[in-house]
């Protein structure tokens, strides 16, 4: 379809590009900007007036509960959330039911998805058979299947000749492993920070040393095997300064935060509200200080929604026995809106929209995350001056749990885009003119 949105000012952190102006669509990719190509001949207008088009959100860590969780989620329901929140590519980690491991199911996984007909879904394959941190899986087939890379999920490597010779192997095949930085018994059974909020709380700690211990042991293993690492989800001040160290070193280290740990702390936990329950936990205000340094100077490349959706038997328990983790997909852009909003003038627009759709399509070697011309019409559309609150009726994620119910957002998507398809419109977001 030859799709013209009229009017928006378009947002291209990649290109440097902020302006108003027309954009056009034609077999899927972005064929303009400005004036209409020659014998461009619109099937649907889309005003735009007053709205901000940008590219489509690329979440680095969205579970979508396929296969084996279908109780807490659907593909179905959490690409329709995906749509909602403008996220048109996600990566998902590989702790399923089965483990992503062999390439049949990663084959299965992508054909579902494409079945949806929404967002691209780019899955991680296991690095090691059942995440068992044993044998090494066939990461060059489970490449081939569609992985972007591989990954642990939260299940840390206890053996550490097991993670060097996973090092070695992706090294070799040029592929990049994603790890969570999380000692494999420091810290283990732990629901919350360690410090002083815990303590008070009764609850088992998570000390900021679990997470240090395991990025000094990757940063050794990374130099001796030379392979491509991506942090996922930092939490602590002394981590986020040992990855600026690892980068100023020249090692070959990417790493994302979650949008919680943003503008979150321990303190949020509140009265063992169990919608607070993440991993890894809430930190307290230094650490979420260093956060926003590190998302300021780079040192933190980008940011994810950790979408976790958890049905409501596994949270309306005491905190301790709560499944940890929250939905997010749906608030990935207007949390990042809002961490504009808070700066007062620190943090720019450009420079958000850019920790959640350029720079994550950058690090996962995604052809996505840009306005130009000749790329795929992956687009998000949404009004900045409208403001929604966050209930369960409001999330169309089968997860309804996040520390967020009740906070009025901004930012509200009108639009989202998928190769050229229209794949969600909210009703009365924009005007559809009708072509002539």
């Amino acid at each position: 379809m030859k799709i013209q949105i009229k009017n928006a000012r378009l947002i291209d952190p990649k290109n440097q590009h902020d302006k108003v102006q027309d954009l056009f669509i034609a077999a899927g990719k972005i064929v303009a900007l400005g004036s209409a190509p020659a014998d461009f001949v619109a099937a649907k207008v889309i005003d735009a007036s007053g709205l901000i088009l940008i590219p489509g959100l690329v979440d680095l860590s969205a579970r979508l509960r396929e296969p084996g969780f279908e109780y807490k989620a659907t593909l179905e329901s959490e690409l329709q959330a995906a749509m909602r929140g403008g996220v048109t590519s996600l990566v998902c980690p590989p702790d399923t039911d089965p483990v992503l491991d062999e390439a049949g199911l990663v084959e299965m996984l992508t054909q579902r998805a494409k079945a949806q007909h929404k967002a691209h879904v780019y899955p991680l394959g296991a690095l090691t058979v059942g995440l068992q941190g044993l044998a090494l899986t066939e990461m060059a087939a489970l490449r081939q299947a569609g992985c972007v890379g591989f990954s642990q999920a939260e299940t840390p490597i206890a053996d550490t000749s097991v993670l060097l010779r996973a090092l070695q192997y992706a090294a070799t095949f040029g592929f990049t492993v994603w790890l969570r930085p999380q000692d494999a018994f420091i810290g283990h059974g732990g629901v919350a920070h360690s410090g002083a909020l815990s303590s008070r709380l009764g609850l088992a700690g998570v000390p900021v040393m679990a997470e240090t211990i395991a990025l000094h042991t990757l940063f050794e293993l990374m130099q001796s095997s030379g392979a491509r690492v991506h942090v996922c989800r930092l939490s602590s001040a002394a981590g986020v300064e040992l990855v600026r160290q690892a980068k100023q070193m020249g090692l070959p280290i990417t790493c994302d935060v979650g949008i919680h740990h943003v503008h979150l702390t321990d303190a949020d936990i509140g009265y063992f509200d169990a919608n607070a329950r993440l991993t890894p936990p809430l930190r307290d205000q230094r650490d979420r200080n260093a956060i926003l340094a590190g998302l300021q100077d780079g040192t933190i490349d980008a940011i994810c929604s950790d979408h976790t959706p958890v049905d409501d038997d596994e949270k309306a328990l005491p905190f301790a026995e709560a499944s940890a983790g929250a939905t997010g997909l749906e608030l990935l852009l207007s949390l990042a809106l809002k961490w504009v909003e808070d700066s007062r003038g620190a943090v720019s627009l450009t420079h958000a929209i850019n920790k959640i759709t350029a720079a994550p399509a950058s690090l996962a070697q995604l052809a996505a995350g840009d306005l130009a011309v000749g790329s795929a019409a992956d687009l998000c559309l949404f009004d900045p001056s409208a403001r929604w609150q966050v209930n369960a009726k409001s999330l169309v994620s089968q997860g309804k749990h996040t520390p967020f119910l009740g906070y009025e957002l901004p930012g509200v998507v009108c639009t989202t885009i998928v190769g050229g398809h229209i794949a969600y419109a909210r009703a009365g977001g924009q005007s559809a003119m009708p072509v002539k």
